[in-house]
């Protein structure tokens, strides 16, 4: 996950342990000489060499549709929660205020028998709003209130840092509205493609009968959300080319993004959504907003109202009683995903309070788990990475020197935000009632939206974090030059204190280096050290750029998951390039710190392998993943990250250290003939 409206290269990655987690780990969540197939040679398949014990030995859980070791750290992150969660669900008139709303939401999630008891009632009154629409005028007012309460009908309206000012937050509009995961699902014309869209179809009939809908009109219905989508995706940007920051910043007067949509009231629209008073504001795909103007004058009102109905019944349903739940993840969890159970309901109330009020949350996760110490520890790591890629930056042969001046100005301003916030954010204007599950989402999704529209013409908060404390992921964000180590992830498999240094820079040095050379990937290059979208280069380096660039992306557009698909070179381009660097930024990190002449005893031979050899292994095995074949044919889709196979052989095969280390020949699998390398 990242921040939502922002071109950033984010990937999942980080560091640094929790003594008290560490100690209590099970023993097989860290790097393990047993999760290895030494019946593969690992010039042949290191991933399988470095996996295979692992991957024989976790099947995808019932309730998954992947389980990696991304997945073995969220479900301990979520037993941790769960414990925090239970002790202050109970009520208390002593409780602290935070405990409060956190403890009350977590009880009314988890109270199914009075969700049962309550059925649609807590939606009944945005369905009557709906219902009352009379008019097309009264569409604007409609949109907002519902876009307010988390709802996603349309388009998207939220704050962003101006791509030319990044320190000043101005108001964007960006292409939104669709319930598959990608526009591409409703244009695919083969068989797999048409398969899901029928199976999507009856999930929509489906669900608005549940809703009270008799099946002729909920078949009707359902046609006319499908059309209304299909013709909001055909006007939506492809994923690739939202990579290309040009193509979603197109900065106007409010009054000229009123031209570009005439039948659509803005003026009643902004006051209905209490926005602030907007001079400008970036309409991110003006071709999306033509053509939802479109839809505005050319469909019926009746089949608006029909599509409203639906993403409130759709975007509502994990709260709504267990019919909706379990149709709901029918279509979104079995056909989409593969998945064969739902998530216990403790973890699905977890998730929705870690979504909700994620600092309240994250306060008492890293009281009770990370501190000071973690953050140090952490900080000193991140110090080794950006000093290897300094060094690297500077003996790069195929930039020139006054690329590499503005190269280096831009590592050296980079900001670190390391496990949890300076400054918590304050929750006390917001409502939790206990028992009231459904309402307490629609407020915490309302006093997000607020919160963010607040930032409106003022000027960028570089403190603030796109991410909970809890959350096992990392991000680089190109609009403030910062790397974001969130404390979820900051322990084994990827940090261990027990573990040599080897093994943890293979782990948590590579991923703080793929966190740093997203600041030069193919987006990040286009930002200078400020921010701004600005040209940095010259035009030499930029081509020498785009060429070893084009060699990352052919190479991984090669690559196949589910025995057909390829996977999209173009949309995996920036998560590849940071890997491929990563690595070997950390690599680079090792040696200097074995020729620290007071670290030489780190360079023994541990499990019979060479310092290099297991810095290898440890990237290695923060990797190994089993996926349904669903699963897989979705991410190919949408996810700009690579499978975990390719996030290991890909960059083997482009490493000469790699090869070196293993005593690889020309020919072997991990030997690329024309390797590829950008950083």
């Amino acid at each position: 996950m990242r921040p939502s409206n922002i071109p950033s290269a984010v990937a999942l990655i980080v560091l640094a342990a929790w003594p008290v987690l560490a100690r209590a780990a099970d023993p097989a969540v860290r790097f393990d000489p047993s999760a290895l197939d030494r019946s593969v040679a690992p010039c042949a398949d290191f991933y399988q060499f470095a996996c295979g014990g692992w991957l024989s030995r976790n099947p995808v859980p019932p309730d998954r549709a992947r389980w990696d070791r991304f997945a073995e750290l969220a479900e301990r992150n979520q037993t941790v929660l769960r414990g925090i969660l239970e002790k202050v669900s109970t009520a208390d008139a002593g409780r602290d205020p935070v405990d409060q709303k956190i403890g009350d939401q977590y009880a009314a999630c988890m109270d199914q028998a009075g969700i049962e008891a309550r059925g649609l009632a807590p939606l009944k009154p945005g369905l009557d709003r709906i219902g009352a629409v009379k008019a097309r005028a009264e569409l604007p007012a409609v949109l907002a209130w519902l876009q307010d309460e988390g709802v996603n009908v349309a388009f998207r309206f939220h704050s962003q840092p101006d791509f030319k000012d990044a320190n000043s937050v101005i108001a964007a509009a960006d292409q939104g509205g669709l319930s598959l995961p990608d526009r591409d699902y409703y244009l695919k014309d083969d068989a797999k493609s048409a398969d899901l869209r029928a199976k999507y179809l009856a999930h929509v009939q489906r669900m608005l009968e549940l809703s009270g809908e008799d099946p002729a009109a909920a078949a009707a219905d359902a046609r006319a959300v499908m059309d209304l989508e299909t013709a909001l995706a055909r006007v939506s940007l492809e994923r690739v080319k939202r990579r290309e920051p040009a193509n979603i910043y197109h900065k106007m007067k409010a009054e000229d993004l009123q031209a570009l949509t005439p039948h659509f009231d803005w003026k009643a629209y902004l006051v209905a959504i209490s926005a602030p008073a907007l001079p400008d504001l970036n309409v991110a795909v003006p071709d999306f907003f033509k053509g939802l103007d479109a839809q505005l004058d050319a469909t019926p009102l009746e089949a608006w109202k029909a599509y409203l109905r639906w993403h409130v019944v759709h975007g509502n349903a994990g709260l709504l009683p267990a019919a909706f739940v379990d149709e709901d993840f029918a279509f979104y969890g079995r056909a989409l995903t593969g998945a064969k159970e739902l998530r216990p309901r403790w973890k699905r109330c977890v998730a929705i309070v870690d979504d909700e009020m994620g600092e309240a949350l994250g306060r008492r996760y890293v009281e009770a788990t990370f501190g000071a110490e973690g953050k140090e520890r952490t900080s000193r790591m991140v110090a080794a990475l950006e000093a290897a890629l300094e060094r690297d930056i500077k003996t790069l042969p195929w930039m020139t020197e006054p690329t590499k001046v503005q190269a280096l100005a831009k590592l050296h301003a980079i900001a670190n935000k390391i496990g949890y916030p300076d400054r918590w954010r304050d929750y006390s204007s917001l409502r939790v009632v206990r028992g009231d599950a459904l309402a307490n989402d629609w407020r915490a999704a309302e006093f997000e939206s607020r919160r963010d529209r607040a930032k409106i013409g003022r000027p960028l908060d570089r403190s603030e974090w796109g991410m909970s404390p809890p959350t096992v992921n990392a991000y680089y964000n190109p609009l403030q030059n910062n790397i974001n180590f969130p404390a979820g992830i900051l322990q084994p498999p990827f940090y261990d204190v027990a573990m040599d240094d080897a093994v943890n820079f293979g782990g948590i040095g590579a991923v703080i280096g793929h966190e740093l050379t997203h600041g030069f990937d193919d987006q990040g290059r286009k930002f200078a050290a400020n921010g701004d979208l600005a040209d940095w280069w010259t035009a030499e380096d930029a081509r020498e750029f785009e060429n070893r660039a084009a060699c990352i992306a052919d190479e991984y557009a090669g690559f196949t998951v589910a025995g057909d698909v390829h996977l999209n070179g173009k949309l995996t381009l920036g998560e590849n390039t940071a890997d491929n660097g990563g690595l070997r930024i950390a690599y680079m990190a090792l040696m200097q710190t074995l020729a620290d002449a007071t670290r030489k005893p780190a360079a023994a031979v541990i499990d019979g392998f060479t310092p290099e050899q297991r810095l290898f292994l440890g990237w290695a095995q923060v990797w190994c993943q089993n996926e349904t074949e669903e699963s897989a044919r979705l991410r190919a889709n949408v996810d700009p990250h690579s499978p975990g196979r390719y996030r290991v052989d890909g960059v083997m095969a482009n490493m000469p250290e790699f090869q070196q280390a293993y005593s690889c020949k020309a020919g072997d699998a991990m030997v690329r003939e024309n390797a590829c390398r950008v950083w």
